[in-house]
């Protein structure tokens, strides 16, 4: 039986010029994607997003009621499953300020720029789900 993760995420969105702009982060190990992270005991999945959105970027959100998209991959290096659990949510600042110990770059994209700067077709399909879920 092979080992399982789960993490949890944000995907970050401001309304800016009638458009969406995504706030993205580029990790240290290069993989650009949204901000998510471990479930420490206690936590629901919803906390969890919160807390490590707030951890790696200082941004705040209103989640939006009923978007949860779940993806899960395979991870070589760690011999495991990780399911990650991605929320939509509305910023409500833009003063971000980088977790340096994990982030190397913080972007505020909007939709086809985020599109063009996600590694992972997984990621990208968070996304395009969450673009549909904003319009």
């Amino acid at each position: 039986m092979k080992k399982e993760e789960k993490s949890c995420g944000v995907v970050p969105y401001i309304i800016k010029d009638n458009e969406p702009y995504f706030l993205l982060i580029k990790q240290n190990n290069g993989v650009v994607g949204f901000p998510k992270g471990h479930v420490e005991q206690g936590e629901s999945e919803e906390e969890t997003a919160l807390r490590e959105l707030f951890e790696e970027t200082r941004a705040e959100v209103n989640l939006i009621s009923g978007y949860r998209k779940e993806i899960r991959y395979f991870m070589q290096e760690y011999d495991c499953y990780k399911t990650v659990v991605y929320f939509l949510g509305k910023l409500k600042n833009i003063d971000f300020i980088k977790q340096d110990e994990e982030i190397k770059e913080l972007y505020l994209k909007n939709y086809q720029d985020s599109l063009n700067l996600i590694n992972y077709d997984d990621i990208r399909g968070v996304l395009i789900d969450a673009r549909k879920c904003i319009k």
